[in-house]
């Protein structure tokens, strides 16, 4: 999400901005459908974290953060639709996606925050440490002492 709006203000811009403000309306739905899947993973990554941590409170926050997100350019879809998506983008449009990007960018601050910095991650340490191994020899070295 995000490229949307550099094809907004092409729908303002372009002498024919028509089909920018229809790619803009397309990715929005691939984007909320990419987010969606995505929030899946987030979902058992989330499930992972152990209650009553400081991992887990930032961790709701960039939940809830996240579905204010796909929420609001669902919205954005919908207004879109609603108003016949080769339209130019109103003024409105801009707001909402603006107000939405901003806090996609919150959000993703405190998923580098999990990941970074509490260490919520999908592979383990030994999985991991298997990505900066120089060679095979050395990873069957250390999967060998394991």
């Amino acid at each position: 999400m995000g490229g949307e709006l550099g094809f907004d203000v092409l729908s303002r811009t372009a002498d024919d901005g028509a089909d920018f403000a229809r790619g803009a309306y397309w990715l929005i739905a691939i984007g909320v459908v990419g987010a969606l899947v995505a929030a899946l993973f987030g979902l058992l990554d989330f499930l992972s974290i152990p209650r009553g941590t400081r991992a887990r409170r930032v961790g709701v926050f960039h939940l809830i953060i996240n579905l204010t997100v796909v929420a609001l350019f669902v919205a954005s879809f919908i207004w879109r639709a609603d108003r016949d998506a080769y339209q130019p983008t109103s003024a409105g449009l801009f707001v909402l996606s603006g107000i939405a990007l901003v806090l996609l960018a919150v959000s993703g601050w405190l998923g580098g925050m999990l990941a970074y910095r509490y260490g919520v991650r999908v592979a383990d340490e030994e999985a991991q440490l298997d990505g900066y191994l120089h060679d095979r020899h050395e990873r069957a070295r250390r999967a060998s002492m394991s």
